[in-house]
């Protein structure tokens, strides 16, 4: 177990998956400082707050992803604008409140399973919907993405399917709480049947509607 400075969001982060920050409030460029300084991670934790940062009503949830800090560019007024890159899950264990901003006692929470026979067909399974899905969003306009370089690997992309799924982020946090790559796996494959049958019935000039979130 160990302390990690936390960055509650209505944003939920995966493990490989980028992120860029806009930093304007003086207790988070403290921590980016720290962080920097330290050369270590903080932690992005989902919150259903629509404001960011954490409020006296507002609870983060449990399981978050920690983010390295890749780039920072200083713009006007002392923000901040930061690369980061999701790395490894944890877990809150307690919470402190005696900096300006949110601590957490964290354990890293590393999914149960390697790359075993069962996950790695369940990826097989699972990657011929993503890479339609992500070529329909493509043809749209809204992602730009050579699925012939998508993943083999289970967990790359289990976290690459969740990552790109059109679904409000309070429906992403269970994906990111999945403790085994098996199940993720499954449970995507569920979503990405039921999301490409809807989109296979919706006329091209309707399809508009979907966006990156």
């Amino acid at each position: 177990m160990f302390e990690l400075p936390l960055f509650p969001l209505n944003t939920v982060l995966f493990p490989g998956m980028p992120l860029p920050l806009h930093i304007f409030e003086e207790r988070y460029k403290q921590m980016v400082k720290l962080c920097m300084d330290e050369q270590r991670p903080f932690g992005i934790v989902y919150t259903s707050d629509d404001e960011v940062g954490l409020t006296a009503q507002s609870v983060p949830h449990e399981v978050g992803c920690t983010a390295r800090i890749l780039q920072v560019q200083a713009l006007g007024d002392e923000r901040l604008l930061i690369m980061t890159m999701g790395d490894e899950r944890f877990r809150i264990v307690s919470l402190k409140h005696d900096k300006p901003y949110l601590v957490g006692n964290v354990q890293l929470a590393p999914l149960e399973e390697n790359w075993t026979d069962r996950s790695t067909n369940a990826a097989r399974r699972l990657l011929p919907l993503v890479a339609e899905y992500l070529d329909i969003l493509s043809e749209i306009g809204e992602v730009t993405f050579n699925t012939s370089q998508l993943p083999e690997n289970p967990h790359q992309l289990g976290y690459l399917a969740s990552a790109f799924l059109q679904l409000p982020q309070g429906e992403k946090q269970p994906l990111l709480e999945t403790d085994s790559i098996s199940a993720l796996l499954q449970d995507l494959y569920g979503i990405y049947y039921r999301e490409l049958a809807l989109m296979r019935t919706m006329p091209k000039m309707d399809q508009g509607m979907f966006s990156i979130s």
